[in-house]
């Protein structure tokens, strides 16, 4: 019949034992969930602020001076010292320690990433035998603590006539890969689909090609928790740094250079607390441009 309109009707479906969802409203809490959620920032809230007040103590005490620092535990000071840093930099030659600190971690990380990455697709994309036992191995070198491996790594170093040089800090830093990202890594490439190393191999592609333009570009996220893991050990790292560097102190690492002003700055704690932010604020700057990448990576590997 002319005129005449076909309609068809649509029903919205109903959440199992409760309302239908009206339009244009978000969620409402409930009374309890907003009691449950005050609750909980009541007890976060303090936890944090015991948690930052370090942070916030050592930067606001390289501002200040020996007298301020220890007068009150306030924060905030009416005159900001900035020839703290200036002191620190120069004087106390924290400018040398950085630039030492920044070539070693740099290139610690390019060896540590890379062969990690290596070995983790080695593990996570072909069998062999031993393959568990490798594995298992690799877990419990997580425990061994460093101190039992400085003096074989100082002999090698030795033997490699590196000793006194930032090439021979660099690759004992590098030396001891981080097993955790080797796991990481043999994680991420395991579950990835095996029809990826196929095609590149029907293209010709070797083990190198496959691992450098298939896999490695996917793996960023672990990459980039690699390279952060790296990062912090590299840059806070005290002990093989001060072993390495005590025939020569001009090649200290800043964590080895901020222990020697204890002896040089005993009372000038705005000078020691400024070294120390100099050596903080980096690692801040790294977490937080990888922090994404690095939630990533953890979700990836455990989710394979």
């Amino acid at each position: 019949m002319s005129g005449s309109v076909s309609s068809t009707t649509t029903t919205t479906p109903r959440p199992v034992g409760g309302k239908p969802p009206v339009p244009g409203r978000q969620r409402r809490f409930s009374r309890r969930d907003r009691i449950w959620a005050l609750i909980i920032s009541l007890i976060l809230v303090p936890i944090v602020l015991v948690w930052v007040y370090p942070f916030v103590w050592t930067i606001s005490s390289s501002l200040k001076s020996t007298s301020e620092i220890f007068g009150s535990l306030s924060p905030f000071s009416p005159v900001l010292r900035i020839g703290n840093y200036t002191q620190a930099w120069r004087e106390a030659q924290m400018g040398r320690y950085f630039f030492n600190t920044v070539f070693v971690t740099g290139f610690s990380i390019l060896i540590s990433v890379t062969t990690a990455a290596l070995m983790g697709y080695a593990l996570g994309r072909y069998r062999f035998a031993g393959k568990k036992v490798i594995i298992a191995v690799f877990a419990l070198a997580v425990f061994l603590p460093e101190g039992y491996t400085i003096i074989p790594v100082y002999d090698l170093i030795d033997r490699l006539h590196l000793t006194g040089s930032l090439w021979g800090v660099t690759l004992a830093e590098a030396g001891g890969v981080n097993i955790v990202a080797v796991l990481l890594f043999a994680g991420y490439f395991a579950q990835l689909p095996a029809e990826l190393e196929e095609a590149a191999r029907v293209d010709g592609a070797g083990f190198v090609r496959t691992f450098v333009t298939v896999y490695l570009p996917l793996a960023r996220p672990v990459t980039a928790t690699a390279v952060i893991m790296q990062f912090l050990h590299s840059w806070n790292d005290f002990l093989l740094p001060l072993v390495l560097t005590l025939t020569r102190p001009e090649l200290r690492t800043l964590s080895v250079g901020i222990y020697a002003l204890r002896g040089q700055y005993l009372s000038d704690w705005g000078v020691m607390t400024a070294a120390a932010t100099i050596a903080l604020v980096p690692i801040i700057v790294v977490f937080l441009l990888l922090q994404r990448h690095f939630v990533e990576s953890i979700a990836g590997a455990v989710k394979g």
